[in-house]
Parts: structure tokens; C-alpha cells; sequence
């Protein structure tokens, strides 16, 4: 059946409500007409220009993100930049182009449950719950425990796995086996203190603070930079299972695939 982008987006806000984004978030449409019928959404966790190459040769007529192609008014639409350029090459398409972003980090079934999940995570929460939730599974982070400890060489496989990263970097102590852990998808430095006091035996998330890592060296309690992409690679997979279901539910008919294309940014270079 045809299909408006208003019901694609009124179907994500569903699974993550709108009032779960931050402040300074844009989620939602970004580009596009919310009366314009869809029949082919391709998801990714950023807006390159290489993934709205790879929507162009796929024939899709939406683009779903996790991070937002627009945070900020633009002044000026540079098409010899990276955003002006996706923003041409989109509309020269009629490509739409939706962000689902904090909103989906907050929401119950979010990105840091997901990751939980990938880890083998019990008994999940949220490590601060959201100010505006009437669920209790509402918040940003998530805190949980494995049903039996597990060794650190066990763990840190298991979570290299999770994240599809080689090697880590850990500060602080590395506990002997681990039992409860802390975690939040993307830039969750500012929640270190919080996993901490909340008993956690490790935390990981992304871009860690110099001075948080700082901290923790000092507590002996330890932290695991998961990088960016790795800690919300599994937004992509969230939103196609969100988008697929309702796709069955609602006879759609709509082609919903995850991008082919997109990589870690940060390659691991070994120096002799």
C-alpha cells in the first residue's frame, strides 16, 4: 500500500517518543516532504555522502539515520562540503532523510539495549533515567548483570565482538571477572561517575575525556572506550528490525535495508 514519510516517522516515534530526544538534538525529518510516498528505506548510522551514493545506486527513496545530517541551522548550503553535498545529492534524487537520534538512544529497546544485549547482559535498566519517562525503561545508558561472572579475557572477546573492534583501550583497573556492567552507546563520558557509584565493574562507551580517564585511574575503576561507532553500530540493525516489523504488521511493502557500505571511520594501524 502506499505509504506517506509522515507514517514511517509517526511509527518510529512510537518506539522512540520525540519527547526522549535532548535539547539540542534534531531528530525527525530532516529533508523531504512528509506527504511524499516511500517504497525503499536504506538505514545507516551516519549521513556521508557514501552512503547517500549507495541510496542513489540502490534506487531507495529514504535515508534513515541514527546521527543527524543537520544539528545545527545552516547558513550557508556548501555544496563543495560534506553536509551540502549529501543535502544536493539527496534533493537532486528526491531522497528523503530522516534522523531518529537520541530519542532512540533513550528509549526503551534502545541503542545501549541493544548493545547490552550483543554483550549478554541481565536484569538491564537504565543508568539515569529520562526526567520526562512514564516508562521505567526509559533513559540514557543502560546498567546489567551477566547470570555468572565472567573471566576479563572472556569478556573482553566477547565485547571485541560486540563492537567489531581488534583491540581496546581500557583505563583504570580491569576487574579479574565481571559481574555488573555499565554502558552507554556514543559520547557517554559525563556517566562515568555515575556507573561508578551505581556499582558497576566496568563502564563503555565512547570518546572518554582525558580527565575522566584520569578519574578512573585514580578510583581503580574501569573504563573502555568502545569508539563511537562501535558502542552504536547496532542503531542500524534496531531501526531495520522497528521498520521491518511494522513493515509485516501494516502491509507496507516497503523495501527496508541495512546500509552495505558503511565502515569504522578509525582503522587500526600497527607500527613496527
Amino acid at each position: 500500500m502506499p505509504t506517506p514519510i509522515r507514517e514511517i516517522i509517526s511509527r518510529l516515534h512510537e518506539h522512540a517518543p520525540l519527547t526522549l530526544a535532548e535539547p539540542w538534538d534534531n531528530a525527525g525529518l530532516l529533508l523531504g516532504d512528509m506527504d511524499r510516498e516511500t517504497t525503499f528505506i536504506l538505514i545507516g548510522l551516519d549521513p556521508s555522502t557514501s552512503l547517500v551514493e549507495e541510496a542513489i545506486a540502490l534506487g531507495a527513496d529514504t535515508i534513515i539515520t541514527h546521527h543527524p545530517l543537520i544539528f545545527k541551522p545552516l547558513a550557508a548550503i556548501n555544496t563543495g562540503e560534506p553536509t551540502g553535498r549529501f543535502v544536493e545529492m539527496a534533493l537532486s534524487h528526491r531522497i528523503s532523510v530522516i534522523a531518529c537520534h537520541t530519542n532512540l538512544d533513550s528509549a526503551a529497546n534502545g541503542v545501549s539495549d541493544a548493545l547490552a544485549r550483543a554483550i549478554g547482559l541481565n536484569e538491564v535498566q537504565p543508568l539515569v533515567a529520562s526526567s520526562s519517562a512514564a516508562d521505567q525503561h526509559q533513559g540514557l545508558g543502560r546498567i546489567g548483570r551477566f547470570p555468572e561472572a565472567v573471566p576479563s579475557a572472556g569478556f573482553l572477546r566477547r565485547l571485541g565482538k560486540a563492537l567489531q573492534l581488534p583491540a581496546l583501550f581500557i583505563a583504570g583497573r580491569l576487574p579479574e571477572s565481571i559481574s555488573t556492567v555499565a554502558l552507554c552507546g556514543g559520547s557517554g563520558s559525563d556517566l562515568a561517575a555515575v556507573a561508578h557509584a551505581r556499582g558497576a565493574g566496568v563502564y563503555i562507551t565512547a570518546e572518554i575525556k582525558h580527565h575522566v580517564a584520569r578519574w578512573a585511574e585514580e578510583c581503580g575503576f574501569c573504563l573502555i572506550e568502545g569508539t563511537h561507532y562501535g558502542t552504536e553500530r547496532h542503531a542500524v540493525p534496531l531501526l531495520a528490525g522497528i521498520l521491518q516489523a511494522e513493515n509485516i504488521s501494516r502491509n507496507w511493502n516497503i523495501v527496508i535495508q541495512q546500509t552495505l557500505t558503511e565502515h569504522h571511520p578509525f582503522v587500526l594501524t600497527h607500527i613496527d
